[in-house]
């Protein structure tokens, strides 16, 4: 971990290298890639140590919430900057990654330590279930874009439509968020006796999640510059880009995190980041880019393409079968892990 750390001096190298053109484009991108490593698990850090005094649940939302913070601001400034296909990508490599890369390397090394570890179901669950609604929600501009000819409406009516999904999106989750908060599970019932004792306290504690945060706008102003020019240098798709890298730099905070407590045999908590940060993502995030595309003057619409339909259709369909029995093993992490990377293969071959 102190290696990690340790890399934040990579930090004020990508600001000097953008400065001086020292490198190219690629040494800025990889450079500010690296340096967004030791942000954000500053960033998860401190968010774990907030979680203990507010509790699990409340917790989990700002794991969640916090960790993705990288990510919507890396999408906002692409959009910005007119990238609505890298934007797209990355809501999908986001939601994806959630998924099967951090619930992926949670379950896997969690299991190896613990053996089979049991969370509630219920709870996992409604999670899994509203995920699996969220990708159904997603995917309906793109039924209807890609219809008969006949019956396809307007990219004008496209946009209508992409805009009041998102505000129907935006109030589910309001109403998800207060569902969640209010139910109280089996494991929380149980749970006493433990005292955790946080390594800074709260003021500190939303002090250090501020300056990382802040941190992390001026890496990802580095990042999305060095982004188009850096892909067109590798040969890499701009699909490629947003679906498997610049989510895999966001998802760094959950990654740390959801790990950490897995390890500890915590996994009420563990599945509580992975698949409540895809649910930010699918139901609040990508409402907000689209909403935003509209005040930025680069329209967004929710029509994805083929490829990453079908990466969003299995993930969320993996996610309720992982969820539904209240128990997971290594051997089931290392399935979401072996998913990802047959995606990720797919995608690369992808023009």
């Amino acid at each position: 971990m102190k290696i990690v750390y340790g890399l934040i001096a990579l930090a004020p190298i990508a600001i000097l290298l953008e400065l001086t053109g020292w490198g190219g484009h690629s040494a800025v991108f990889i450079v500010s890639a690296l340096a967004m490593v030791p942000l954000a698990a500053v960033l998860g850090r401190a968010t774990e140590d907030a979680a203990i005094y507010t509790g699990p649940k409340i917790g989990s939302l700002l794991n969640a919430t916090l960790g993705n913070a990288p990510e919507l601001i890396i999408t906002i400034v692409a959009l910005r900057e007119g990238l609505v296909n890298v934007v797209k990508a990355s809501i999908v490599g986001s939601i994806v990654g959630n998924i099967l890369v951090v619930l992926g390397a949670s379950i896997l090394v969690g299991g190896l330590k613990n053996g089979v570890q049991r969370f509630d179901g219920r709870t996992a669950g409604t999670n899994a279930t509203m995920m699996m609604l969220a990708v159904i929600a997603l995917v309906i501009p793109a039924v209807f874009a890609l219809g008969q000819a006949e019956h396809r409406p307007t990219q004008a009516d496209i946009e209508r439509l992409s805009d009041g999904v998102a505000v129907v999106l935006i109030v589910l989750y309001g109403l998800y968020l207060f569902f969640s908060l209010r139910q109280t599970s089996p494991a929380e019932e149980s749970r006493g006796g433990k005292t955790e004792h946080p390594s800074m306290r709260l003021p500190v504690a939303i002090g250090v999640l501020a300056a990382s945060t802040l941190a992390i706008v001026f890496m990802s102003e580095l990042l999305v510059g060095a982004l188009e020019p850096t892909a067109e240098d590798w040969g890499l798709s701009d699909l490629f880009i947003g679906v498997m890298l610049v989510p895999l730099v966001g998802n760094i905070a959950e990654h740390f995190v959801a790990v950490q407590v897995a390890l500890r045999n915590k996994m009420d908590l563990s599945l509580g980041i992975a698949l409540g940060s895809g649910l930010q993502i699918a139901l609040f995030v990508t409402p907000v880019l689209v909403l935003a595309g509209v005040l930025l003057g680069e329209p967004m619409t929710l029509v994805f393409n083929s490829f990453e339909l079908a990466a969003l259709v299995g993930a969320a369909v993996i996610a309720v079968l992982i969820a539904n029995d209240g128990e997971s093993n290594w051997l089931e992490g290392a399935e979401l892990l072996a998913l990802y990377i047959i995606l990720g293969i797919a995608f690369f071959f992808v023009p």
